[in-house]
């Protein structure tokens, strides 16, 4: 993504430059004012004419990751590495490979990365979960992401939609200078209309706030008059000192607050914590004004840009800006944060947390310590993917990715989802039940995913909303039992799993469980039946000596033989299905005794309840 990290522009000062050696001291030049497509140019001239050495490479693989050019950056890369080097080009040369979807390629340079800085966090994140991609691709899908209207034939992003209006910053203005890093002109701030149909029309320029050089992107206040933005520090004629390799000064991203009057900005000022020693970028301000988060590579930052944010007091004033720390910074990048209106939920987008390769978004709740999560596909792909925004009243968001080949805004609409949370408890004492099997199952009781409580007893699924769902849990020793899931809009829905413990009656001569009954005219377990036939095989777990038999009754509809077949196939099915549960075959046996001996002898006047008694499993003690 080319617009990522930093917009810089530069004032040359002389034509001296520092460089590796006389032959890369032109493409050197071109690399160190961030020209990376004319540095790798000037780099292939070098190896084109037999000059070319693992630094050559090395500098040719980073200009192309600086323009997530993934496919000649993993070339050069892979010469680069054929000699030892750093631990950040193994990390950066992963996360290209990961953006052509080589994962186990890319696994095997983490390797190197984390051997080389075995205490970096994204070391310590891969070294715990190297294989993270198949359980990220199970992630259930929480948006629908289209192309959008809004997007150009030049770099979009940074949308953000308050009301009816849509600002994004965007290099489509022709007229402007032409950025060096990028090859497209320099940012200007737009705004658009949001239709009541989802379409954004009528961008025009914000002219207010544009200057001549790269501006954006925006945060407007929830009452409208207050913006901050990001443009360069060059506005207010501020460089960073002369870098000697560039022979230049840049611009460092400043932040800038303005106030609306009427229809128009003005009172432009720059925020007190900018700085022309590092850059201030990417602001979101929280809805209820108190809050500006942003991004920045300040001092105390744990990488290269860190998500910070900064208290805006009731007076004007701003507090000290604190960095957002370990649950969300890494010593990779991260950025573009989006605070939601719950005031509590944070979007931002990091390139160093386990990822499909480039930027990811992750979101985390601010609010409880927890971790930030990935929201997976189709969000974010193996490209960039970053600035994502959501606007709840109107139920749709913007997200900003280069999959296309250059950065174009998205439409996001969430999938309406429930999170269905199963506690397993002893019914009889309370006590929490981990290791439990939970299922969930649809309304055609299909079986959707089985996952095991966890150490608070706890199972998490996230389902579709408006639809209804049976929770199934099952444990050795405990009474198997299932729970209803009503149709719910969500956001939660908890479910108190409490399973009563096995209290079997064993006498002896038989074990007692309740009817194992049949449906009509089938063999097969049902699902209640198998909750019983659950409580014999504990008892035979326990009892490693005893051996029993089936005996199997139909009702008295039906011919006396084919009964007996049918109850021959429904004693074989009991015994099958004991045996599944690990129960030694030498132990069980089965025998059908068709209409032979009814629970309940009502001859031709049977109710169905009656049948249905009479369609029973029974289990004797042989031994």
């Amino acid at each position: 993504m080319k617009n990522l990290y930093i917009v810089v522009s530069f004032i040359a000062i002389s034509f001296t430059v520092s460089a590796q050696d006389k032959n890369t001291k032109v493409a050197d030049k071109l690399f160190n004012r961030f020209e990376y497509n004319d540095a790798a140019k000037e780099y292939l001239k070098l190896v084109e004419n037999g000059k070319s050495d693992p630094y050559v490479y090395k500098q040719l693989a980073d200009s192309y990751y600086n323009v997530f050019n993934s496919t000649e950056s993993v070339k050069w890369y892979a010469k680069a590495t054929e000699t030892s080097q750093d631990a950040e080009t193994y990390y950066r040369y992963a996360q290209m490979l990961k953006a052509n979807g080589k994962y186990e390629d890319a696994n095997k340079q983490m390797k190197k990365f984390a051997a080389a800085a075995p205490n970096d966090m994204r070391a310590k994140a891969f070294n715990e979960n190297p294989n993270y991609i198949p359980r990220l691709l199970d992630k259930t899908k929480l948006f629908n992401v289209n192309g959008s209207d809004i997007s150009s034939d030049k770099s979009d992003f940074g949308a953000v939609l308050y009301d009816d209006k849509v600002y994004f910053a965007s290099a489509r203005n022709g007229a402007r200078k032409t950025d060096g890093w990028t090859e497209e002109p320099f940012l200007d701030i737009y705004k658009a209309d949001y239709n009541a149909d989802g379409t954004v029309t009528n961008a025009t320029k914000v002219s207010d706030l544009n200057s001549k050089w790269n501006d954006g992107p925006i945060t407007i206040s929830a009452d409208g008059n207050t913006a901050y933005f990001a443009s360069e520090s060059f506005k207010e004629k501020i460089a960073t000192p002369k870098d000697k390799k560039a022979n230049a000064k840049f611009s460092q991203v400043f932040l800038f607050k303005a106030t609306k009057n009427g229809d128009k900005w003005g009172d432009i000022t720059s925020l007190p914590f900018n700085s022309k020693e590092f850059s201030t970028a990417n602001p979101c301000l929280s809805r209820d004004g108190k809050t500006l988060y942003f991004s920045s590579n300040r001092p105390g930052s744990i990488g290269g840009n860190d998500v910070w944010k900064v208290a805006i007091n009731t007076d004007g004033t701003y507090g000290e800006p604190q960095n957002l720390g370990n649950k969300v910074n890494t010593e990779g990048n991260e950025s573009f944060p989006f605070i939601a209106d719950d005031n509590k939920t944070l979007y931002f987008a990091s390139a160093g947390k386990p990822g499909f390769g480039g930027l990811d978004v992750y979101q985390i709740d601010l609010s409880n310590g927890s971790e930030a999560t990935n929201l997976g596909k189709p969000v974010n792909t193996e490209k960039d993917d970053f600035a994502f925004t959501f606007n709840s009243a109107k139920g749709a968001g913007f997200l900003s990715s280069n999959r296309n080949a250059k950065d174009d805004i998205f439409g996001v609409s969430p999938i309406c989802g429930v999170d269905v949370q199963t506690i397993v408890t002893d019914a009889k004492t309370g006590a929490i039940l981990s290791n439990a099997s939970v299922s969930i199952l649809d309304d055609k009781k299909n079986v959707i995913a089985t996952e095991i409580s966890n150490e608070k007893g706890e199972v998490n699924y996230r389902v579709e909303c408006d639809k209804p769902y049976v929770i199934q849990v099952s444990k050795d020793g405990y009474e198997g039992n299932t729970f209803a899931v009503a149709k719910s809009k969500g956001p939660k829905v908890k479910v108190d799993a409490a399973l009563q413990p096995i209290d079997v009656i064993v006498t002896e001569t038989e074990i007692v469980l309740k009817p194992i009954y049949f449906e009509f005219n089938k063999s097969n377990i049902t699902q209640e039946g198998a909750f019983e036939l659950d409580k014999l095989v504990q008892v035979m777990k326990n009892n490693d000596k005893m051996v029993i038999m089936a005996k199997s009754h139909t009702d008295n509809r039906g011919a006396d033989n084919y009964n007996l077949i049918l109850s021959e196939n429904r004693a074989k099915s009991t015994v099958q299905y004991i045996v599944s549960k690990g129960i030694d075959s030498s132990r069980v046996s089965g025998k059908g005794m068709g209409e032979l001996e009814p629970k309940v002898d009502c001859g031709t006047q049977c109710t169905e309840e009656q049948h249905a008694q009479n369609r029973r499993s029974e289990f004797l003690i042989v031994k």
